[in-house]
């Protein structure tokens, strides 16, 4: 890999990062598009770009999204029993989502990444931010039922799950700071199991660059990943100091560009 890419990735990988400690939203919103354009102009272009991307964004997900989680943890805003009671159905549908995913035509999975970005961004935009309904969350087959729902659209996109997760337990009268915190840790597992699930789908496809294990790229996720690990620290602590709703409302201008982009590209 040139130097310069490695400096493009690594740039990418800081952002994210930082992203994934302070909005919870493990990275995979930016780090997608950005491969997207990067591999292609940096000769690791193929008929798998939207695929590869997702996977390796998948695959950064999981160091980055560590880092946060510990951070966040060492802070006490984790809510590990709740981490419990979702795993199971974010584990099952990234999985599930993954295997789907590797068999969808790459301008499937762009087009859907750029939908998801625009309604996202739209979200974030057009939340008023009121009081936090004090909804109890559902238990049993309900809340295995929505985090397998997050988990495999999770996969599918290259993302952490942040997005739909923070907002869904903040519904439920979940903390804000806790929700981010929480949603950091659930992203590990998810992301974890989405990229093996990647890995198996891509494996022996005719077309993958020689460095490629099944559809992830892994010089690629290695330098976004040494990028995003120590800035995922950094996100996570100014997470417990900045406003983070108006920091959303920075992100959700950027989220709607990129979205535009990506749907006319």
């Amino acid at each position: 890999m040139e130097p310069i890419a490695i400096l493009a990735f690594a740039a990418v990988g800081a952002f994210a990062g930082v992203l994934a400690g302070l909005l919870g939203i493990g990275g995979g919103a930016v780090i997608v598009p950005a491969l997207l354009v990067l591999l292609p102009a940096f000769g690791a272009g193929s008929p798998w770009t939207p695929h590869q991307a997702v996977a390796t964004s998948l695959a950064t997900v999981v160091a980055a999204g560590s880092v946060s989680a510990l951070s966040h943890h060492r802070r006490g805003a984790v809510r590990w029993g709740l981490v419990r009671r979702l795993a199971p159905g974010l584990v099952l549908g990234a999985g599930g989502g993954a295997l789907i995913a590797g068999w969808l035509p790459g301008w499937w999975l762009q087009r859907l990444f750029a939908v998801f970005l625009l309604l996202s961004g739209l979200r974030m935009l057009l939340t008023t931010g009121g009081p936090v309904t004090t909804r109890p969350l559902p238990g049993g087959r309900p809340l295995v039922a929505a985090g397998g729902g997050i988990g495999a659209l999770s996969a599918v996109l290259g993302i952490g799950g942040g997005i739909m997760l923070v907002p869904y337990l903040t519904r439920h009268g979940v903390l804000l700071r806790q929700a981010v915190a929480t949603s950091s840790a659930c992203g590990v597992s998810l992301a974890l199991v989405g990229t093996l699930g990647f890995v198996l789908s891509g494996w022996g496809r005719e077309g993958l660059p020689a460095d490629s294990i099944g559809f992830v790229l892994w010089p690629t996720a290695l330098a976004v990943a040494a990028a995003a690990m120590p800035m995922a620290a950094v996100g996570a602590r100014l997470a417990h100091r900045l406003p983070t709703a108006a920091l959303k409302r920075v992100f959700a201008v950027l989220l709607l560009v990129v979205g535009i982009r990506l749907l006319v590209t």
